[in-house]
């Protein structure tokens, strides 16, 4: 394994010194290749898959597990033209900016710059294979991509669509490699080889995501949960906030940015509470409430449960919504950066002072005002693509897009001065 391990990572180095010197016009032409590949290769991508899928129903796993590891026809012509579009963003490497006269006369600027080599360990989507491969490739970065091993075999076929097209072009077949091995052993050795793997970014469950990261000791973009809180203030729109809590909570229970814990000013619990319940019970979502506001349900005859302590801790990921009367905007920040995950943070509010500090104060990766936590997307804030979301504080923080996965360097433009 290990000598497996160190071939792929020493491909992975050279590869990645290759594929930083390609401009923008090589790179677009990589990714109008793959989106070719797949377009032309779509039979032999679902007999691949079909593969997996077996093994999946021999496995017993259930529906949800197969519909997310099934690629069918809709879904690789989707495949193929989020490979397109990507063709139509803007490269940001070699951009620089902050450029600057100093006294001395040289100019220091800054030089956008790729990673180099990215490790990416997933679980049981297949078209994440590909969404990976073209953001790293797209940004300039060589990867090294280990899938789960129930997607085996429709990853393997991928990883061929990816050399081809690489080798079309004349970059190097190894600028994409994705790991042709089960063990687990080899995850072990990707997340502690600083000498191949430059960051390493886990997407999966919440166990995967603790694993690399305890383990790891090259750096990690990760997010470990979404505790994602509205707090509705007393100076909110009372009309905007039935419509965004809504859809915070049950345009969709699975994503890390729908909202798990409502927080409501107690001076408006009595009119906001009761019609804003009755509308979440409706599309059947379990309250967990404090006492104030169970107390107030209760009048109403709306079913709810009391809250425990775990609830302000949870991720439900599930129709389920805790819900807080506080007594203020600051026992709301308190209570945020106390209970939350550092993910999403919404305040519902008229206030523009009130806004404008809680923006400064809620410690979150992404903060908004008037609008729903689901929007924190990287489709949504224009970045194409996304490669997950981190709530880390270096480097990177939010959704992570092409931009997020380069650097910058400093450079100098002189004339021919010396230093005095």
């Amino acid at each position: 394994m290990l000598n497996y391990w160190q071939t792929v990572g020493e491909n992975a180095r050279c590869a990645s010194e290759k594929l930083r010197l390609a401009d923008s016009g090589k790179k677009n032409a990589l990714l109008e290749a793959l989106y070719q590949e797949i377009l032309d290769h779509r039979d032999a991508i679902k007999t691949e898959n079909t593969k997996d899928l077996e093994n999946a129903k021999s496995k017993n796993f259930d529906a949800a597990f197969i519909d997310r590891l099934t690629l069918n026809d809709a879904r690789i012509t989707d495949m193929a033209n989020g490979v397109k579009e990507m063709v139509l963003l803007p490269d940001p490497i070699g951009e620089i900016t902050d450029l600057k006269t100093r006294p001395s006369g040289i100019q220091v600027g800054k030089m956008r710059v790729p990673l180099g080599v990215i490790a990416i360990i997933y679980e049981s989507r297949p078209n994440v294979t590909i969404d990976a491969a073209a953001l790293c490739l797209k940004s300039g970065n060589a990867a090294v991509l280990r899938g789960g091993s129930e997607a085996f075999y429709t990853n393997q076929y991928l990883a061929t669509l990816l050399a081809n097209a690489l080798k079309k072009v004349d970059l190097p077949a190894e600028a994409v490699q994705i790991i042709n091995t089960t063990d687990r052993e080899i995850v072990d050795l990707m997340v502690t080889s600083p000498q191949y793997i430059d960051v390493v970014i886990p997407r999966g469950g919440k166990s995967l995501v603790e694993r690399i990261n305890n383990q790891a000791t090259v750096p990690v973009i990760k997010h470990l949960d979404g505790v994602c809180h509205t707090y509705v203030d007393i100076d909110a729109d009372l009309t905007k906030a039935y419509h965004v809590v809504d859809n915070a909570k049950t345009q969709r229970y699975a994503p890390c940015n729908t909202m798990e814990t409502l927080l409501l000013n107690e001076k408006i619990l009595k009119k906001f509470l009761p019609e804003m319940a009755t509308i979440l019970v409706e599309k059947g979502v379990e309250i967990r409430a404090c006492e104030k506001s169970l107390a107030i349900l209760k009048t109403e005859n709306i079913p709810a449960i009391i809250a425990t302590e775990e609830d302000w801790h949870a991720e439900y990921l599930a129709p389920i919504l805790a819900v807080k009367a506080v007594k203020d905007m600051d026992e709301a920040i308190n209570h945020i950066n106390h209970y939350g995950s550092h993910h999403t943070d919404v305040i519902l509010t008229e206030n523009y002072s009130k806004a404008m500090h809680f923006l400064r104060a809620v410690d979150s990766a992404c903060v908004m005002i008037n609008a729903s936590s689901r929007f924190c997307d990287g489709f949504e804030f224009g970045l194409g693509a996304e490669i997950g979301i981190s709530t880390d504080k270096i480097h990177v923080r939010g959704p992570v897009g092409l931009e997020g996965l380069t650097s910058q360097k400093y450079i100098v433009l002189g004339h021919g001065e010396g230093r005095q």
